[in-house]
């Protein structure tokens, strides 16, 4: 039964109630057919979560899917740099067109539609969340298997947005050793629970440096707690990404399609199976 003292706006309150559970999602751009949508979140900054996404969005493509990123960082796009994209977006005046990677992925983001990417965002939560929603309703996607959704981190506007406008299919759950694991990973759980959002599982980013001579697993963060953690959860891990300076390197450089090794098939297998 919902609170008398309801004022219909879900995104000041974060009780379960009737209207919650039967979200009115924001319509899909008439020409575009976006099969499933998975949203990679964090509890903090800092974490990778732009290059989780980025990732899981080429090995997608790699299998043959169609897949895109709906860069929600609004405020902090990183997407369109990890892969190499400049300029801003065409459109014919109904619809916006979303930028091509050199693989084929879609990508939208606020920087594709400034003059310069430099110029800073200092909008309000609203503006934010309605320019997400324009993502959604405006952008010509086409026929898309996958989108992963790169969102800010945090359990705010944007999020919230994202969780009641459009139909997420599941989370992927970003963090690192140096985190309090089960504090931060537990309040996006509980939020993903509280908005009846499927979680597909954790990627602990940072969670080792492999020596180049011997090889040897060293834990510089310390010793890591996310499987017991993600067992206390009920959740399952997916990745966990070492330190690599070739990653970083691709994504300064706009190269991360390039990216080498099965760090995300894990991952990428439990995204296919949704």
């Amino acid at each position: 039964m919902a609170n008398e003292e309801c004022t219909h706006d879900c995104s000041s309150c974060s009780a379960s109630c009737s209207s919650r559970e039967k979200p009115q999602f924001e319509m899909q751009n008439k020409h575009s057919h976006v099969k499933k949508v998975i949203g990679v979140v964090s509890g903090k900054g800092g974490v990778g979560k732009s290059l989780v996404t980025s990732m899981l969005a080429t090995v997608m493509q790699r299998r043959g899917y169609r897949t895109a990123i709906m860069d929600a960082d609004i405020t902090g796009p990183s997407i369109p740099k990890a892969f190499g994209l400049h300029g801003i977006c065409d459109g014919d005046g109904e619809n916006i067109f979303p930028f091509v990677t050199k693989t084929g992925i879609e990508v939208m983001s606020l920087n594709l539609l400034l003059e310069d990417e430099r110029t800073p965002v200092i909008w309000r939560g609203p503006v934010i969340a309605g320019t997400v929603k324009q993502f959604w309703s405006d952008v010509l996607w086409g026929e898309v298997d996958f989108m992963f959704v790169d969102m800010p981190p945090g359990t705010g506007d944007v999020p919230l947005t994202v969780f009641q406008s459009l139909p997420v299919d599941g989370i992927v759950i970003v963090t690192s050793p140096q985190e309090l694991v089960s504090l931060i990973v537990g309040k996006a759980v509980k939020m993903a629970e509280m908005m009846n959002i499927p979680i597909i599982g954790l990627v602990e980013n940072f969670s080792y440096l492999e020596c180049p001579d011997c090889g040897k697993k060293i834990e510089i963060y310390g010793k890591s707690r996310v499987d017991e953690e993600a067992a206390a959860l009920n959740v399952p891990v997916l990745a966990k990404l070492p330190i690599k300076p070739e990653f970083a390197n691709q994504c300064d450089l706009g190269l991360i399609e390039l990216f080498e090794g099965d760090h995300m098939e894990k991952a990428a297998d439990a995204v296919e199976s949704i």
